[in-house]
């Protein structure tokens, strides 16, 4: 289990990056700007690289030395593909070097009321991630979801053995909000974490995450939560501040 910050919490910049999962998702991203970019980002030595499934042989390679890991997206962005086909894109992440699994449960199914068949979608995943020693995350698209469903998926992934559920792709026109991470930590299983993507651009919106219970941070905005987080380090004032918040995040839309 990753550490979780109770309110009042100090954290050091390097606690910060710990919680970064940097997304290098967007489909017009060369490999050349994809290894210079891992590469620049192993040296904050952040938690991980998240990177599309072509590109997870290249970033492994790329992050050698460093302390961060490489992460994938799996049936990414829309979660429709079958699970035959997610299954074996897993495994050829997993061969390929990802040692974490970000899959996205299928919306329609979900939002049709078939639970069963979300719950066995994300099994099979985990399963498959679980046998080569990865972690799984479910991402749910929250914005495309009301409360009832942002329930029911937290349930299924619970249910199917996920290791974090995730808020968004970033690439629905909506990304984290405080109520939907607080709702997601509160329908999960203690054992599932939490991870806030899209949206997070800066150190007051992650320290508002953090005081939900969120472990883990989806970003393309890692330069600027690790200069922030300088800021606030040397200041003496990076701390977890008192949850309850609404406004962080809102406008949520992409990485």
């Amino acid at each position: 289990m990753a550490n979780t910050y109770a309110p009042g919490s100090t954290l050091s910049v390097q606690d910060v990056a710990d919680l970064i999962d940097h997304a290098l998702l967007k489909p017009e991203l060369t490999p050349a700007e994809v290894e210079k970019s891992c590469r620049e980002l192993a040296a904050h030595e952040i938690w991980s690289v998240c990177v599309r499934p072509s590109d997870v042989a290249l970033a492994k390679e790329a992050v050698a030395g460093h302390a961060t890991r490489v992460c994938t997206v799996i049936g990414f962005p829309h979660g429709t593909t079958s699970t035959t086909a997610k299954v074996a894109e897993s495994r050829q992440a997993l061969a390929d070097g990802a040692t974490e699994l970000d899959m996205v449960l299928n919306i329609g199914r979900l939002r049709g009321g078939d639970l069963a068949a979300v719950r066995d979608d994300i099994a099979a995943v985990v399963q498959t991630g679980h046998e080569a020693g990865a972690l799984v995350k479910v991402i749910f698209e929250t914005a495309l979801l009301d409360d009832d469903q942002i329930q029911a998926a937290a349930r299924a992934s619970e249910e199917a053995g996920a290791d974090f559920v995730k808020t968004s792709t970033g690439f629905a026109g909506g990304g984290a909000t405080l109520p939907h991470v607080r709702l997601m930590r509160a329908s999960a299983g203690p054992g599932v974490q939490v991870k806030a993507s899209g949206g997070v651009r800066d150190i007051d919106t992650l320290l508002a995450m953090c005081a939900e219970g969120v472990t883990r941070i989806g970003t393309s905005s890692t330069e600027a939560l690790l200069e922030g987080a300088r800021e606030r380090a040397a200041a003496g004032t990076l701390v977890v501040p008192e949850p309850g918040g609404d406004a962080a995040g809102a406008d949520g839309q992409g990485y």
